[in-house]
């Protein structure tokens, strides 16, 4: 029989690697129900990412950012992601930023994630951005608008 006493429990340990891709104790999460559920229970607060099930808070441990960027294209005047959980959501152009040297991320679900886009969706965007000549920052144009890519 299992102690309903919370601080007994022995936690899972969860992680999300660079690619966005989860594993548990090591080993790759592949089936869809169970990674929806992670996807959609993922939580972020000053102390790191976790998972709150009832009373207990389950630390994910993310080695770069939660969610990743498999896919960029222009969808009318502005821009969609395909994230790794399966979504497509418009990009927020204002929160594009490089990191790593030339590694772009930008914010996701609400603002509330960073994203990193993978080598295929970084070419995807890196096609449309503008270099400055003189060798300024690098922009995007997004409905007439041009975000400048940051640190």
């Amino acid at each position: 029989m299992t102690s309903s006493d919370s601080s007994t429990w022995k936690l899972p340990r969860l992680r999300i690697d660079r690619d966005g891709e989860w594993f548990h104790e090591g080993e790759e999460v592949c089936h869809e129900g169970i990674l929806a559920s992670l996807h959609q229970g993922l939580q972020v607060d000053a102390a790191g990412h976790f998972l709150q099930i009832g009373p207990v808070r389950v630390p994910v441990e993310v080695e770069d950012a939660p969610f990743a960027v498999i896919r960029f294209e222009a969808d009318g005047d502005a821009f969609a992601l395909w994230l790794s959980d399966g979504n497509r959501e418009a990009l927020d152009p204002g929160s594009l930023r490089l990191r790593e040297g030339d590694v772009p991320y930008c914010r996701v679900k609400g603002g509330r994630f960073d994203a990193r886009f993978s080598r295929a969706a970084a070419w995807q965007l890196l096609h449309r951005v503008e270099v400055q000549p003189g060798g300024g920052p690098p922009r995007l144009l997004v409905g007439g608008v041009r975000y400048v890519l940051g640190d």
